[in-house]
């Protein structure tokens, strides 16, 4: 298994596909990141064509074990962010 891509890396790659230089593609990849946060912090979600949808999903109180000593104990309320991977990247890295 290769290793993951470097921001470095994908902001090289991202300017390569543009054909613009670094700095362009490092904004464009920082406005991009800061839209999805924002969005997502704020209970909505973002679809990336190609890719995916990023979303927020609230999860209920619960009750949760601790593995070590089998303890039961109740854990708050909280949110969880999930990525829905798109079918047309699914096909893609399936062919």
């Amino acid at each position: 298994m290769s290793k993951p891509m470097t921001k470095t890396q994908l902001v090289a790659a991202l300017a390569e596909t543009m054909g613009s230089d670094k700095k362009t593609a490092s904004a464009a990849l920082d406005a991009i990141a800061e839209v999805v946060t924002k969005e997502v912090a704020a209970g909505g979600a973002v679809t990336l064509p190609g890719i995916g949808k990023v979303s927020c999903k609230a999860r209920p109180e619960r009750q949760v074990r601790n593995p070590a000593t089998g303890e039961t104990m109740t854990k708050a309320a909280d949110k969880q962010v999930k990525v829905t991977i798109a079918k047309a990247l699914k096909d893609s890295v399936n062919d």
